[in-house]
């Protein structure tokens, strides 16, 4: 028996919601893990992994997911209230990363290691970096009276997408680094790969929301 568009339309957005359900818990369960698995305070390198996922997989994934009409957790206040969330979201992901980063930096130092010398540091490096330039973008939306030849539609376009490659480039550091010796000798077998699908679960998520927000401002154009 065929499906009506009716049935269909509200079988997929079933799905979207369960799909952000399942975000928001991997967001703040991902860190959680990570806070157990690397004690932070027991060492110097300790500090990293958590501040890198508390900034890429919490904090950025709430700062866009606030914008979902299905699964915001905000999506009852008026839209003024979820871009100031979504700036604090964002300061705050920008913030960590910066700590973080610094952290390993340090780190490495103290330990005679080399800077950037894995695909795991130079993915980590270019997004925090990717992350700074997307903040300091976004207040182009605050004052879109600077880019005359701009619709603040387009604008917003561009923005939300530059973000997804932001986004994506913080989940692809964070994949990488559960494939460092400190991950992989703490996390074996289906746990491993469990803990890969965190990351990818949400990136998929995100994606989606973005593309959806592309099409409906095609579909109004027409």
């Amino acid at each position: 028996m065929a499906l009506t568009a009716e049935t269909e339309s509200r079988l997929y957005r079933s799905l979207r919601v369960a799909s952000g359900a399942a975000a928001h818990l991997v967001a703040l369960g991902f860190p959680a893990a990570v806070a157990v698995l690397a004690r932070p305070g027991s060492s110097l390198f300790s500090w990293h992994p958590l501040l890198m996922a508390l900034a890429f997989s919490f904090l950025m994934t709430e700062a866009l997911l606030i914008f979902s009409p299905e699964t915001s957790l905000l999506r009852s206040f008026s839209r003024k209230v979820r871009v100031r969330a979504h700036w604090v979201l964002q300061l705050l992901a920008l913030l960590c990363a910066l700590l973080g980063l610094g952290i390993i930096t340090y780190n490495k130092h103290l330990n005679g290691k080399g800077h950037f010398v894995t695909w795991h540091g130079l993915t980590g490096l270019l997004a925090v970096l990717y992350a700074g330039g997307q903040c300091a973008g976004g207040v182009v939306l605050l004052y879109p009276k600077l880019m005359k030849n701009w619709t603040l539609a387009k604008l917003k376009l561009y923005h939300a997408t530059s973000g997804l490659v932001g986004y994506l480039l913080g989940c692809a550091s964070l994949m990488l680094g559960m494939c460092s010796l400190w991950f992989t000798t703490a996390v074996t077998g289906t746990s491993w790969y469990l803990a890969m699908l965190c990351p990818l679960l949400t990136s998929l998520v995100i994606m989606n929301q973005v593309s959806n927000a592309y099409l409906y401002r095609k579909r109004s154009q027409h």
